[in-house]
């Protein structure tokens, strides 16, 4: 197995301290904080750590309450809150020097059978033909605020082959375009037998899920993102539904869009698609978006 996704599989390997309280570390970032899919990960996993594994989590809610310091470890304390016939609740606190920075709540549901349809999948190239990251983001290091991000970028997300299927935000600055956007992901290798889980898959897809799912806010103000200067912004939340099992080491289509803008804040929306089309996760996030003064 490859060094970096094994690196990615430790990274959410949490360590347990605790009957219900786990430690995690911490990716270096291209900004002064902790990753915000990393942080969601991490306390998806310690919610999962408490509950049997034949409940597998269906939804979680989340919100992101201070920047995550990258050079110290995160604490994880997991509240079971009901164990159920059905279903069970956990309420997750990430915590780093003494604040909390994060809180989850996930709710797992035993295997049933149900009503079942699904929206149609968007049509979108095959990923094969779409150039990687290591192609494309080159090309546009001299849009980006340090001549460094373009490397940091290519090391933060080694683990993850993620291919546009339309130029990015960073891109085409200054031109106001549809807001909504799409990526093909998956793992950069096969993930070993040993880690081949249902939860694990579930976990690296809510890792990629925060990684471009703002783009579709970006686009529609012509704004090149958080490493060419013209915006400032955070993740403010994050909730995600799962639907029905997925590969992360198998193409999944990200389909974004964004609803609307204001107020400092934008919404978008995300649906992950197998590659035969089914409907695997939905995704709703709001960020923080401030246009720098200097800017207007």
């Amino acid at each position: 197995m490859d060094a970096t996704l094994q690196y990615l599989l430790d990274l959410l390997d949490l360590e347990r301290i605790e009957v219900d309280i786990f430690r995690g570390a911490s990716h270096a970032s291209v900004i002064p904080r902790v990753f915000g899919g990393q942080v969601a990960a991490q306390s998806l996993v310690a919610a999962c750590r408490t509950v049997p594994e034949e409940r597998l989590p269906h939804s979680l809610h989340s919100y992101f309450l201070r920047p995550g310091d990258p050079g110290a470890p995160i604490v994880y304390t997991v509240d079971r809150i009901r164990d159920g016939r059905s279903f069970t609740t956990r309420r997750v606190v990430a915590v780093q020097h003494g604040q909390a920075i994060f809180h989850l709540s996930a709710s797992f549901q035993q295997a049933e059978d149900g009503l079942d349809h699904q929206v149609e999948m968007p049509e979108a190239p095959d990923p094969e033909g779409l150039p990687t990251a290591e192609e494309l983001l080159p090309r546009y290091a001299d849009r980006f605020w340090d001549p460094g991000v373009v490397d940091l970028l290519l090391e933060a997300r080694k683990a993850i082959d993620l291919r546009y299927v339309a130029d990015p935000p960073f891109a085409t600055p200054g031109t106001p375009r549809e807001a909504r956007s799409q990526v093909w992901f998956r793992l950069d290798g096969k993930l070993p037998a040993e880690h081949d889980t249902p939860v694990t898959h579930l976990v690296l897809g809510t890792y990629v899920s925060d990684m471009n799912l703002l783009d579709s806010v970006l686009l529609a103000h012509g704004r090149g993102g958080w490493m060419t200067g013209d915006i400032v912004g955070a993740s403010l939340d994050h909730a995600m539904w799962f639907h029905r099992p997925f590969r992360a080491d198998e193409w999944l289509l990200y389909d974004t869009d964004s609803p609307t803008s204001q107020g400092g804040r934008g919404l978008a929306h995300g649906r992950i698609f197998t590659r035969d089309g089914r409907l695997a996760v939905s995704v709703m996030q709001e960020g923080l978006m401030r246009v720098p003064r200097s800017l207007g």
